[in-house]
């Protein structure tokens, strides 16, 4: 059921894949409860873990049953809070339920109060379209210093300078996930980008838009297979100061919603 949604909420229809997949394990979290206490906010839904600090740690996560994120943080680490968004539409319905950067900032310090602590480091996590939020926030430079780092797990589109035909990537629509990604090479911020190869065809691939960075960023790939977390399988990688891509195989559905449930892994590795 996820993977069909996820399908449907990428902000324009993608060409139909022929592609099957049955090799690979494509393992899943499991949704157990964490304990803590939920709170609704203006965007999305707070989980405060029990216990009682003073400064937590925080994931943003944009684009996934609240439930099976909650987990997947709980499993990064047990004292994080976790902010949960998932909106019925594209990567432009996740751009406006944000809003603007001061939209963000007023979220976060909405999240401090319900849970009486600070919120330190911050993170950010989309999934497929969700990072329509994750590139509105980081267009905002005073919301840029409250994020110390990003990870867009298969989840960096753009739209084509040749509208749905396959051409050149409109550079504005990265610009933001750039700027923040020369951060993290400086070692100032922390950024991974996980992609997988899928192909929609109507607007650049997650492989299309981590090339684009790298061509802007100076930098190459390195070619790697080693195995990840619930069965996927790590073909090449780039590390440069504190920002990482990391290439998997798979151009099917279930390779790209391997992605989703391996957020807390790779939350480990930044």
């Amino acid at each position: 059921m996820l993977g069909i949604l996820a399908l449907l909420l990428m902000q324009l229809p993608q060409n139909p894949s022929p592609m099957t997949e049955s090799t690979r394990e494509h393992g899943r979290l499991k949704n157990h409860p964490v304990s803590g206490v939920h709170h609704t906010l203006s965007v999305g839904t707070l989980l405060i873990p029990s216990g009682r600090l003073v400064v937590r740690p925080l994931a943003i996560h944009f684009h996934g049953e609240s439930s099976y994120v909650e987990a997947g943080i709980h499993r990064w680490r047990e004292t994080a809070a976790v902010i949960s968004v998932l909106a019925s539409g594209g990567s432009e319905t996740y751009s406006a339920a944000i809003g603007s950067g001061e939209k963000f900032r007023q979220l976060l310090s909405e999240a401090e109060q319900k849970c009486k602590c600070a919120f330190k480091p911050v993170y950010l996590t989309s999934f497929s379209a969700g990072y329509g939020a994750v590139r509105e926030i980081l267009r905002d430079p005073l919301s840029v210093k409250r994020v110390d780092g990003v990870v867009l797990a298969d989840s960096l589109h753009a739209g084509y300078e040749t509208g749905d035909k396959p051409g050149p990537i409109i550079p504005t629509d990265l610009d933001s996930i750039l700027d923040f990604a020369r951060l993290a090479v400086k070692g100032t911020k922390r950024m991974l980008v996980a992609h997988s190869e899928v192909f929609p065809g109507t607007y650049a691939s997650s492989t299309e838009t981590a090339d684009y960075l790298l061509t802007k960023l100076g930098l190459k790939r390195k070619p790697v297979l080693r195995w990840g977390v619930f069965g996927m399988q790590q073909l090449s990688e780039v590390r440069s100061g504190s920002f990482q891509i990391l290439g998997y195989a798979g151009n099917s559905a279930p390779d790209h919603i391997d992605h989703f449930h391996a957020i807390f892994d790779l939350l480990k590795r930044l």
